[in-house]
């Protein structure tokens, strides 16, 4: 497993110099494992959900784990599938749907914020980011809710890498009921968007103390059958207009010519975007590289961020079953479903593209990893 773009592995150095505090939680991390005997990524989990703690992040480890006799009794009696569950193709990315919700227990994704600013305990990096307002970051994940094994822990997984970067803005695929109901209870630092509320649905999370909101809007895909759209969400940032979009564009490769369609909207939305505002698109696109050739490429004021980047290596790859073992798949495809598209301002230059980055490399305690999708981590340099 390739470690070099995980939270606990050492990034360049300039990004260890420009974020104390994320160098000294990955040190956190590496204590913690040491005396619990445990691997980084499941340090990384209690030390989240205990607000960096070492001690009681420890008291926390080695308690009796009652929760999960809970867990095991709660899919015993699960009820009946509901009536928008379906039954995906076996390949590709789309295993079975859960036959089951299932309720996350608690988990703290941020502090809680105070109305005392000085007895508010936010990041370093946060502070730095607020201060001078030079940088912007986001995470887009396909966290495959509807894969049920396993889900506390994942979501758990999930939401300490939102702790450990703190990113701006989060775009989250695969979101259903219970999962998005836990964010909006736990998550208050961030306001949260769903693209629906039934079913399986996409999700925007938006930083309260740095964004601020402006509208939302759902554009449906008509033709669509497994319930995608596309989710738009118009905010500002330090000054700047920015349009964000999210989507889970149509799976499976018997379905791309709705997909490349679905494309072809969401390109067309971004057009559309006024010319004083920043646009973003980030979700799982399910695209393969010869379908956006099929539609004519991207327009010529719209960059795909992995290529403007100069197409690292490192990050690729966002569905690896040769890496990831979640799905059991024997097969080995290496895709890169999850994207990111932006396009500037009319005026230029306010906002651009810096790092990429993949989330989610190391197995959980429970032996898997938090998705079947490796996270994005993009962060963008914002000009004043």
């Amino acid at each position: 497993m390739e470690q070099k773009s995980g939270p606990d592995s050492a990034p360049e150095g300039e990004r260890e110099e420009g974020e104390p505090e994320v160098k000294k939680r990955r040190l956190l991390c590496v204590e913690f494992a040491s005396v619990a005997s445990c691997d980084a990524a499941v340090a990384q989990c209690y030390l989240a959900e205990n607000d960096w703690e070492m001690e009681r992040a420890l008291d926390s480890y080695f308690e009796p784990a009652v929760e999960e006799s809970a867990l095991k009794s709660h899919l015993e009696t699960a009820s009946e599938p509901e009536p928008w569950m379906e039954t995906r193709p076996s390949s590709g990315a789309d295993a079975s749907l859960p036959k089951s919700r299932l309720s996350l227990r608690s988990v703290d994704l941020t502090k809680e914020e105070t109305s005392d600013s000085t007895s508010s305990k936010t990041s370093t990096s946060e502070n730095v980011q607020q201060e001078d307002g030079s940088m912007f970051s986001f995470i887009t994940w396909n966290i495959d809710g509807l894969d049920l094994n396993n889900l506390p822990e994942r979501a758990r997984g999930v939401c300490s890498y939102l702790t450990l970067y703190s990113p701006d803005v989060v775009f989250l695929q695969e979101v259903i009921p219970p999962y998005a109901a836990y964010l909006k209870k736990k998550a208050s630092s961030y306001e949260i968007i769903t693209g629906r509320e039934e079913g399986y649905f996409t999700a925007i999370m938006l930083k309260k103390s740095r964004l601020k909101f402006k509208s939302q809007e759902i554009i449906p895909f008509p033709n669509t059958k497994m319930m995608r759209n596309l989710l738009c969400v118009h905010v500002s940032v330090s000054g700047n207009e920015l349009c964000l979009m999210t989507s889970h564009l149509e799976s499976t490769k018997g379905h791309a010519k709705e997909r490349m369609n679905q494309l072809k909207m969401v390109l067309k939305k971004m057009q559309e975007a006024p010319e004083s505002a920043t646009v973003i698109f980030a979700g799982d696109t399910n695209l393969r590289d010869h379908e956006v050739s099929k539609c004519g490429g991207l327009p010529s004021n719209t960059l795909d961020v992995w290529e403007f980047l100069g197409k690292p290596k490192h990050c690729q790859y966002t569905w690896d079953t040769q890496m990831n073992s979640n799905l059991g798949i024997a097969a080995t495809c290496k895709l890169r479903f999850d994207r990111i598209f932006f396009r500037a301002a009319a005026e230029g230059g306010h906002i651009i593209p810096r790092s990429l980055d993949l989330l989610g490399l190391e197995k959980l305690d429970c032996g898997r990893f938090p998705s079947d999708h490796w996270g994005l981590l993009c962060t963008l340099d914002l000009i004043l």
